[in-house]
């Protein structure tokens, strides 16, 4: 990697996701033309907000919660990006999570920048109560920088339509008004829009099928390997299995099912919402260990957990055809390399999970408009605007011969610099 001059609050021998997002800017920078004076722009966050978030719980004891809410780029639009509670929630992934949105947004051609949030906590720790109160203490001290026109949180990992609504109360609340724009993903009886849930899965769904088409993989019988069975995986799993696709094996948290013959996707989605994951569901045929799941034969292959599950050590034993990145940074640079040289396609995160956030930007508009659509529209909408995203990706990517994550940045980056450049520098 280019040597980088970097900023005294991360550790160099250490840069975590936000190292990876470097090394894919160091790739496309070559191709940037003379939109690269700017490239340091992309380097550096606009703004980071690190917070305090103190909460009473519920035995009467304080406890304190570390929190962070990063806005990379805003060339475009105000911030656009979820807030995700983990206990291994660091300011590298947030960063680098918040830079991604950058592309993603740019990528798919809606008026938005890049920003995200996080709190380190486990969730599962906490009560209703308590996560409320850690929820609308986290609110108040972001609310500085929030806004409908300014940054506009969603869900992620960990929060939910429900995180959503205190989000949007808690705002209400400080500003003295109801402004139902500020978050997206909210429930429906607050502004919400429908199809917004399984927007990012159904976006997976429709970038697969393009990519499909193109490496000549029919979707009826098609073998998909799955990991995560959550928001993304869950609904990319019931898409493909609508459109006659097998899903052979599933992995998350508590293992990994298979059944070569398909798994019923109905079946295990009950089944985990009774167990709280897919271990021990009755209708596999096989359970194998963590590592074994990356080296099951399949056609299509879905990563939809976390960062940085496809390295340079399991790579090799990967066997698909086409990788849909339903999680962000799933893959690592040097993953990549591996991949390419075994000419597997892989449809970028920046790219293939963008569904989220492009329903996310109509629920915005419906918000402002107080006019809303029907699902039918909304997903007709958004079946329109990943297909023209991943074509126009298609072409970079055989006009430049590069990857179609280079070509996603190539895209993507062009965009927010012509931005930057017209907009200039204040003062």
């Amino acid at each position: 990697m280019i040597n980088h001059a970097l900023p005294s609050y991360l550790n160099a021998d250490d840069l975590g996701p936000w190292g990876q997002y470097l090394q894919q800017i160091d790739r496309v920078t070559p191709h940037l033309g003379a939109l690269s004076r700017w490239v340091e722009t992309l380097k550096r966050p606009k703004r980071i907000l690190t917070v305090d978030v103190p909460i009473e719980r519920d035995d009467g004891s304080i406890a304190h919660f570390e929190g962070y809410r990063v806005q990379h780029n805003m060339s475009r639009g105000p911030g656009k990006g979820g807030v995700r509670f983990h206990q291994d929630v660091t300011l590298s992934e947030v960063m680098a999570l918040s830079a991604w949105m950058t592309v993603k947004n740019a990528a798919v051609n809606v008026p938005y920048g890049g920003a995200k949030g996080g709190i380190r906590v486990d969730p599962k720790t906490l009560s209703k109560g308590e996560l409320q109160r850690l929820t609308r203490r986290y609110t108040s001290e972001i609310s500085l920088i929030i806004g409908p026109t300014k940054d506009i949180p969603a869900p992620d990992v960990n929060t939910n339509e429900q995180v959503m609504a205190w989000m949007m109360d808690s705002y209400a609340m400080i500003e003295g008004n109801l402004s139902t724009g500020v978050v997206t993903g909210k429930p429906i009886s607050l502004g919400g829009s429908l199809g917004r849930r399984e927007a990012t899965g159904r976006g997976v769904f429709v970038v697969g099928r393009e990519a499909a088409a193109k490496r000549g993989v029919a979707i009826a019988g098609a073998r998909v390997a799955i990991q995560g069975f959550g928001n993304v995986g869950g609904v990319a799993a019931t898409m493909f299995a609508d459109a006659g696709s097998k899903v052979i094996a599933v992995q998350d948290h508590t293992g990994t099912v298979v059944h070569q013959g398909g798994l019923d996707v109905a079946l295990l989605h009950k089944h985990v919402a009774e167990a709280g994951g897919v271990k021990g569901f009755p209708g596999a045929e096989a359970f194998l260990d963590r590592d074994a799941f990356w080296g099951i034969e399949s056609d299509i292959l879905i990563p939809a957990a976390l960062e940085q599950q496809i390295t340079a050590e399991n790579a090799p034993t990967i066997r698909t055809k086409i990788i849909l990145e339903g999680a962000n940074g799933p893959t690592t640079p040097e993953a990549d390399d591996i991949l390419m040289e075994k000419d597997i396609l892989i449809v970028p995160d920046v790219l293939a999970n963008a569904g989220g956030v492009t329903v996310s930007y109509f629920e915005w508009v419906q918000d402002f408009s107080s006019f809303f659509w029907s699902e039918e529209e909304i997903n007709a909408r958004l079946t329109r605007i990943m297909q023209e995203a991943f074509n126009a990706v298609w072409e970079v990517a055989q006009d430049k011969k590069v990857s179609l994550r280079t070509a996603t940045f190539i895209l993507a980056c062009t965009r927010v610099l012509q931005a930057r450049e017209v907009r200039g520098l204040y003062p």
